[in-house]
């Protein structure tokens, strides 16, 4: 029986070490295709390469609900909608959008919250006048998709062949 165990034990361990090895390559391969396609995204506080992945595959998924950076903002699901009721005025996240990039912009969120200044004076700011974290958090999404579509629109200016006369 101890035999078994630590076969199987070992077996897991090999399998563990496999598989981090797999996902630090590619890692490395997604790192290299953004630095050579869209450098000014990693370069980025808080934006890293699972994360600028997930939002130019998403861009690249729906090049038609890329109109206008309000678009942009909707299709990775953080356009606020109203939800008022009566006296009560406010807004709430939207549940629509791509998922994976509306993750996305959450994980770039909390590393700026944790990391950036600028980022944690703001959720001090807004929870001062009432908002509750949850939703001051959605607030700094939205600024990132903001800031994001905007570094996008630029990658397409770069990557689209010139217009011919």
């Amino acid at each position: 029986m101890a035999t078994a165990t630590t076969y199987t034990l070992r077996r897991l361990a090999q399998r563990i070490q496999a598989l981090t090895t797999e996902a630090r390559e590619l890692e490395q391969q997604i790192t290299a295709v953004l630095d050579a396609h869209a450098p000014q995204l990693l370069q980025r506080h808080g934006i890293g390469p699972d994360s600028a992945a997930a939002l130019l595959i998403s861009a690249g998924d729906n090049p038609d609900r890329m109109n206008s950076e309000p678009s942009f903002a909707a299709l990775c699901g953080v356009s606020p909608i109203e939800a008022s009721s009566g006296k009560t005025r406010r807004r709430r996240l939207n549940r629509g959008g791509d998922r994976r990039a509306n993750a996305a912009l959450y994980r770039i969120a909390l590393t700026r919250s944790r990391c950036d200044q600028r980022t944690r004076d703001y959720l001090d700011r807004r929870t001062a006048q009432g908002l509750t974290r949850r939703e001051a958090i959605r607030c700094v999404k939205r600024y990132i998709a903001r800031e994001i579509y905007h570094l996008i629109q630029q990658l397409d200016l770069v990557t689209q062949p010139p217009a011919t006369a």
